[in-house]
């Protein structure tokens, strides 16, 4: 799959004096971060931190009170969501299944940005969505009524949705939430499978910080509207950023089948 070309040096996303807020409720002001092309980006912080705030923003859910977000060096602003569903999509946290609708119909969804009445359904579009099927494992589950399915494959559907669009950047917003830890293990797979087969340049938001160790090239720890550590999970995922960012007091090992950081908590003094 090939990247918009304008602009080769630039990165995938940038957030430019970034100010975001609800009303008078200000989320975060002059952020400045950059989401590097090719790369596995997670979002860490305490509850209500802002993680999924800045998520939105970068997938234009949110519109900033002010600054920029730049999808592959040009502004957001002013693009049609056509223009941008071809270059991004985005999983939000509770998508909602419709009723009565077959996986399949449900992953041709993908495809949406692709259509319009000059280009009807073609054979690249059931051959995409065939794809998505197969790579997260609901070939054999494509004519199932997608609100039967388990949660741990009703959230495979949804990421089958977000693949089938073909769009060079991914963002996930807590794409693990609700599942058992086997199902997340499953899930997070799909996503790094997706990442180093495709190039695909994904940012997320996960509260697993051992999981997000795991899986992530990179981790930005979020706190009280500002980036208090960014970098690689070893460098981002130590005791004075857990204690600063989630109020935590933990050791951090390396997790002895895959020597990323494993954080554990310390044990409540009585």
């Amino acid at each position: 799959m090939s990247t918009p070309s304008s602009g080769t040096a630039a990165p995938a996303l940038e957030a430019e004096q970034l100010r975001l807020a609800y009303g008078d409720h200000v989320v975060f002001s002059d952020l400045d971060l950059e989401i590097a092309r090719g790369s596995v980006t997670t979002l860490i912080g305490a509850n209500g931190s802002g993680k999924s705030t800045l998520l939105k923003a970068f997938g234009r859910l949110l519109a900033p009170a002010s600054g920029r977000v730049r999808l592959y060096g040009s502004p957001l602003r002013g693009q049609s969501a056509r223009q941008i569903a071809r270059q991004m999509a985005i999983l939000p946290q509770k998508p909602l299944t419709p009723q009565a609708t077959r996986v399949r119909e449900l992953v041709s969804r993908g495809r949406h940005p692709h259509q319009s009445l000059l280009r009807t359904w073609r054979q690249s579009d059931t051959l995409a969505v065939n794809e998505a099927l197969g790579v997260t494992g609901l070939s054999d589950l494509a004519e199932r009524d997608a609100a039967s399915l388990s949660g741990g494959q009703l959230q495979r559907a949804w990421i089958a949705v977000v693949l089938a669009q073909e769009a060079p950047v991914l963002l996930l917003d807590e794409p693990t939430t609700f599942l058992d830890l086997s199902h997340q293990l499953e899930v997070l797979r799909i996503v790094r499978r997706i990442n180093r087969e495709r190039g695909t340049t994904i940012t997320m938001v996960l509260h697993d910080l051992s999981l997000a160790a795991r899986f992530s090239d990179r981790l930005v720890a979020v706190h009280d509207g500002r980036v208090v550590a960014d970098g690689d999970p070893w460098s981002v995922l130590t005791p004075r950023v857990l204690r600063s960012a989630f109020a935590l007091d933990a050791s951090v090992v390396a997790d002895p089948q895959t020597s990323t950081p494993l954080v554990v908590p310390h044990e409540l003094s009585s």
